[in-house]
């Protein structure tokens, strides 16, 4: 009886036991099921969308980059194709073996491998990389013979930038080298990662750099399947790519030619710009260098070449580089004193050779003085003590809004990124730039300096071009500018940069002509006129010459001064003078007096460009007309017309 309780007991609990079981295995079924109907149904969708990205990938396409042209159409950027070696990792079984044996068919050197190492990093397998570039036909040939040994191995056709001029206007144009970190960090902020997918290469500096989006185009796609591997299957989709907008500039570059040659050897810069609308016809900073060196990635011996050179030749000096303008500030001084009724043009000054003020004498560059002088000779033998005086009548705030107005000591906007703001003089400027209390306070007596572009005065040749346009232009300011015009390559629209007048600077007409009379006598009689002597055209003119270090009363001697000790050298022209067409600002480092070394440089470029003339050949004859005193500024016969400045 007591066996058969346990039996009945033993089959109860196994009953038990298999009901609990089997709805664990009834719930297990149903979880499962509920899991599928979400896989399957719910989030049919997302995992079919995720199914076909990894059976289909997009294989950028890169546009080809828009063209560089002057405004004659000589062609200062442009893509060539050139055969490529290219290897395909899903295509091959060892990658470094592969690339050893192609080493004994075609040389491939460390930078080759180390780029290749980059670019795999970089890319997807089934991504044909790099491993050489710019192949010779020879070469092209001994790796065709070698085919069949280097499966996944391939000779293709890629565009490069080439820059046929070299150096020829390169801080102007500048260059496009590879994308790293933080270009990539500027494509993202601009909202333009999509469309540089793919892309290797990216505008530095110049024109390359600020009209990059113009120059880039718009990347295309192919739609390739892929098996489980990586490797490329078929085509499905193909977006062709748009190519970039070609640039127009106004440089021409037949001028930029003379420009650069004129500065042979020495330091310095040159802007040229048309008044009219701020054109800039020619920009040389000197010297150069050759933008082709960076386009695949500059060597290290290149680099290191130019980034040590102590002439600084990656410096854009013509936009960058800000130094004390000398005596061509004193036309801008006499056009400050005319506006705000400082001075008239026929009140005079005796010259003793130097101005008293406080405890300190200020000296002339003329021993004894220039006699009587008035704002015409001022201009045109250059005469310190006269400038020292208005300077010290004028004050300083006069001064610093007078040439705030004709845009010196800020930008001027210009198409090429990295322009300086130069230095306008002020109390406010100084407490700004000094943050000890006692540097802070405005002295009188700087304001003595001030008068005849020393002191704390700085500015790029680009101001100092585009002060003289504006006041040539009667007040109407331009925004400089080397982009003329900007082509689809496809349609054939062109879209013009349009010069619009920024603002207006109220001149009155009689001050300026005043001022560009003076100008021009200076280039028939003053310290200008050694270097346009004989010239069949009517300029004007301003020397100046800018101290580096301070003399300390000692009497400044070139011969015993180290060269790059030595002053600065300035010059300021336009022509014609009637209505002037170019306006040239020459800035010579270490040059010694304007004269000397900057006013011919400004004679060949104009020679070029209103005579068709270059250095060396003969000019053709043109009437000359003479330049007469204004009427109420009767001119007696200047002493020391070719004084220094």
């Amino acid at each position: 009886m007591g066996n058969f309780h346990h039996t009945e007991q033993d089959l109860e609990q196994f009953r038990s036991r298999l009901l609990i079981a089997s709805a664990g295995v009834l719930l297990l079924f149903a979880l499962l099921f509920a899991r599928f109907v979400y896989l399957q149904v719910i989030q049919h969708e997302y995992f079919t969308t995720r199914a076909e990205s990894n059976r289909i990938s997009l294989v950028p396409i890169l546009p080809n980059r828009g063209n560089i042209v002057d405004r004659n159409g000589v062609i200062l950027a442009r893509n060539y194709s050139a055969f490529t070696l290219e290897i395909t990792p899903s295509k091959t079984l060892d990658l470094e073996a592969t690339i050893d044996s192609l080493a004994e068919v075609i040389e491939i050197q460390v930078k080759d491998r180390r780029r290749f190492k980059r670019l795999l990093e970089e890319s997807r397998n089934f991504e044909s990389i790099p491993i050489r570039t710019r192949l010779s036909d020879e070469e092209v040939a001994r790796f065709a013979a070698n085919r069949y040994r280097f499966p996944g191995v391939e000779v293709n056709a890629r565009l490069f930038r080439q820059y046929p001029e070299g150096s020829l206007a390169a801080h102007a144009i500048g260059y496009i080298s590879r994308i790293n970190t933080k270009d990539l960090e500027w494509i993202e902020e601009n909202g333009q990662s999509a469309n540089y997918r793919g892309s290797e290469h990216i505008g530095k500096v110049g024109l390359e750099q600020h009209y990059e989006f113009e120059l880039h185009g718009t990347t295309g796609y192919e739609q390739v399947e892929v098996d489980a591997g990586g490797r490329a299957v078929r085509v499905l989709t193909h977006t062709p790519p748009i190519p970039g907008n070609n640039l127009t500039l106004t440089l021409d570059t037949r001028l930029q030619q003379v420009a650069e040659a004129a500065f042979g050897t020495r330091r310095g810069s040159l802007v040229a710009l048309d008044p009219s609308n701020g054109a800039v016809l020619a920009l040389v900073s000197s010297p150069g260098f050759d933008p082709n060196l960076f386009v695949d990635g500059i060597r290290f011996d290149d680099w290191d070449e130019l980034n040590n050179n102590p002439d600084k030749p990656m410096l854009n000096r013509a936009i960058y580089s800000a130094h004390p303008p000398g005596s061509t500030f004193k036309p801008l001084m006499a056009l400050a004193a005319l506006t705000q009724g400082k001075r008239s043009t026929t009140q005079t000054i005796a010259d003793p050779g130097y101005f008293n003020f406080g405890n300190h004498r200020f000296m002339d560059d003329k021993a004894g003085g220039h006699g009587i002088v008035d704002m015409w000779k001022s201009i045109v033998v250059s005469c310190n003590t006269y400038y020292y005086q208005l300077a010290n009548d004028m004050g300083i705030d006069n001064i610093a809004r007078f040439m705030a107005g004709l845009g010196l000591g800020s930008r001027t906007e210009i198409d090429i990124p990295g322009e300086a703001t130069g230095v306008l003089p002020s109390p406010q400027w100084k407490q700004r730039r000094f943050k000890k209390r006692e540097f802070q306070k405005w002295y009188a007596g700087e304001t003595i300096s001030v008068g005849i572009g020393q002191g704390y005065n700085a500015y790029t040749t680009l101001q100092m071009a585009h002060a003289l346009a504006n006041i040539l232009n009667y007040g109407r300011v331009f925004r400089p500018h080397i982009a003329n015009t900007i082509q689809d390559p496809t349609s054939g629209e062109v879209r013009k940069v349009e010069p619009l007048p920024v603002r207006q600077i109220p001149l009155k007409v009689e001050h300026v002509d005043f001022i560009k009379r003076a100008m021009a006598a200076v280039n028939k009689e003053g310290t200008g006129a050694r270097a346009f002597a004989g010239a069949p055209y009517e300029s004007g003119g301003k020397t100046g010459t800018a101290q580096v270090y301070s003399l300390k009363g000692q009497k400044y001697q070139a011969g015993q001064v180290k060269e790059r000790l030595r002053d600065h050298s300035w010059f300021i022209a336009f022509a014609p003078v009637a209505q002037p067409k170019i306006v040239v600002a020459v800035m010579v480092e270490n040059g010694g007096f304007g004269a000397a070394s900057a006013a011919p440089i400004a004679r060949q470029v104009f020679d070029y460009y209103l005579l068709g003339k270059l250095p060396g050949g003969p000019a053709p004859e043109v009437e000359v007309e003479e330049v007469e005193p204004p009427e109420d500024d009767p001119q007696q016969p200047l002493e020391n017309a070719h004084g220094q400045d």
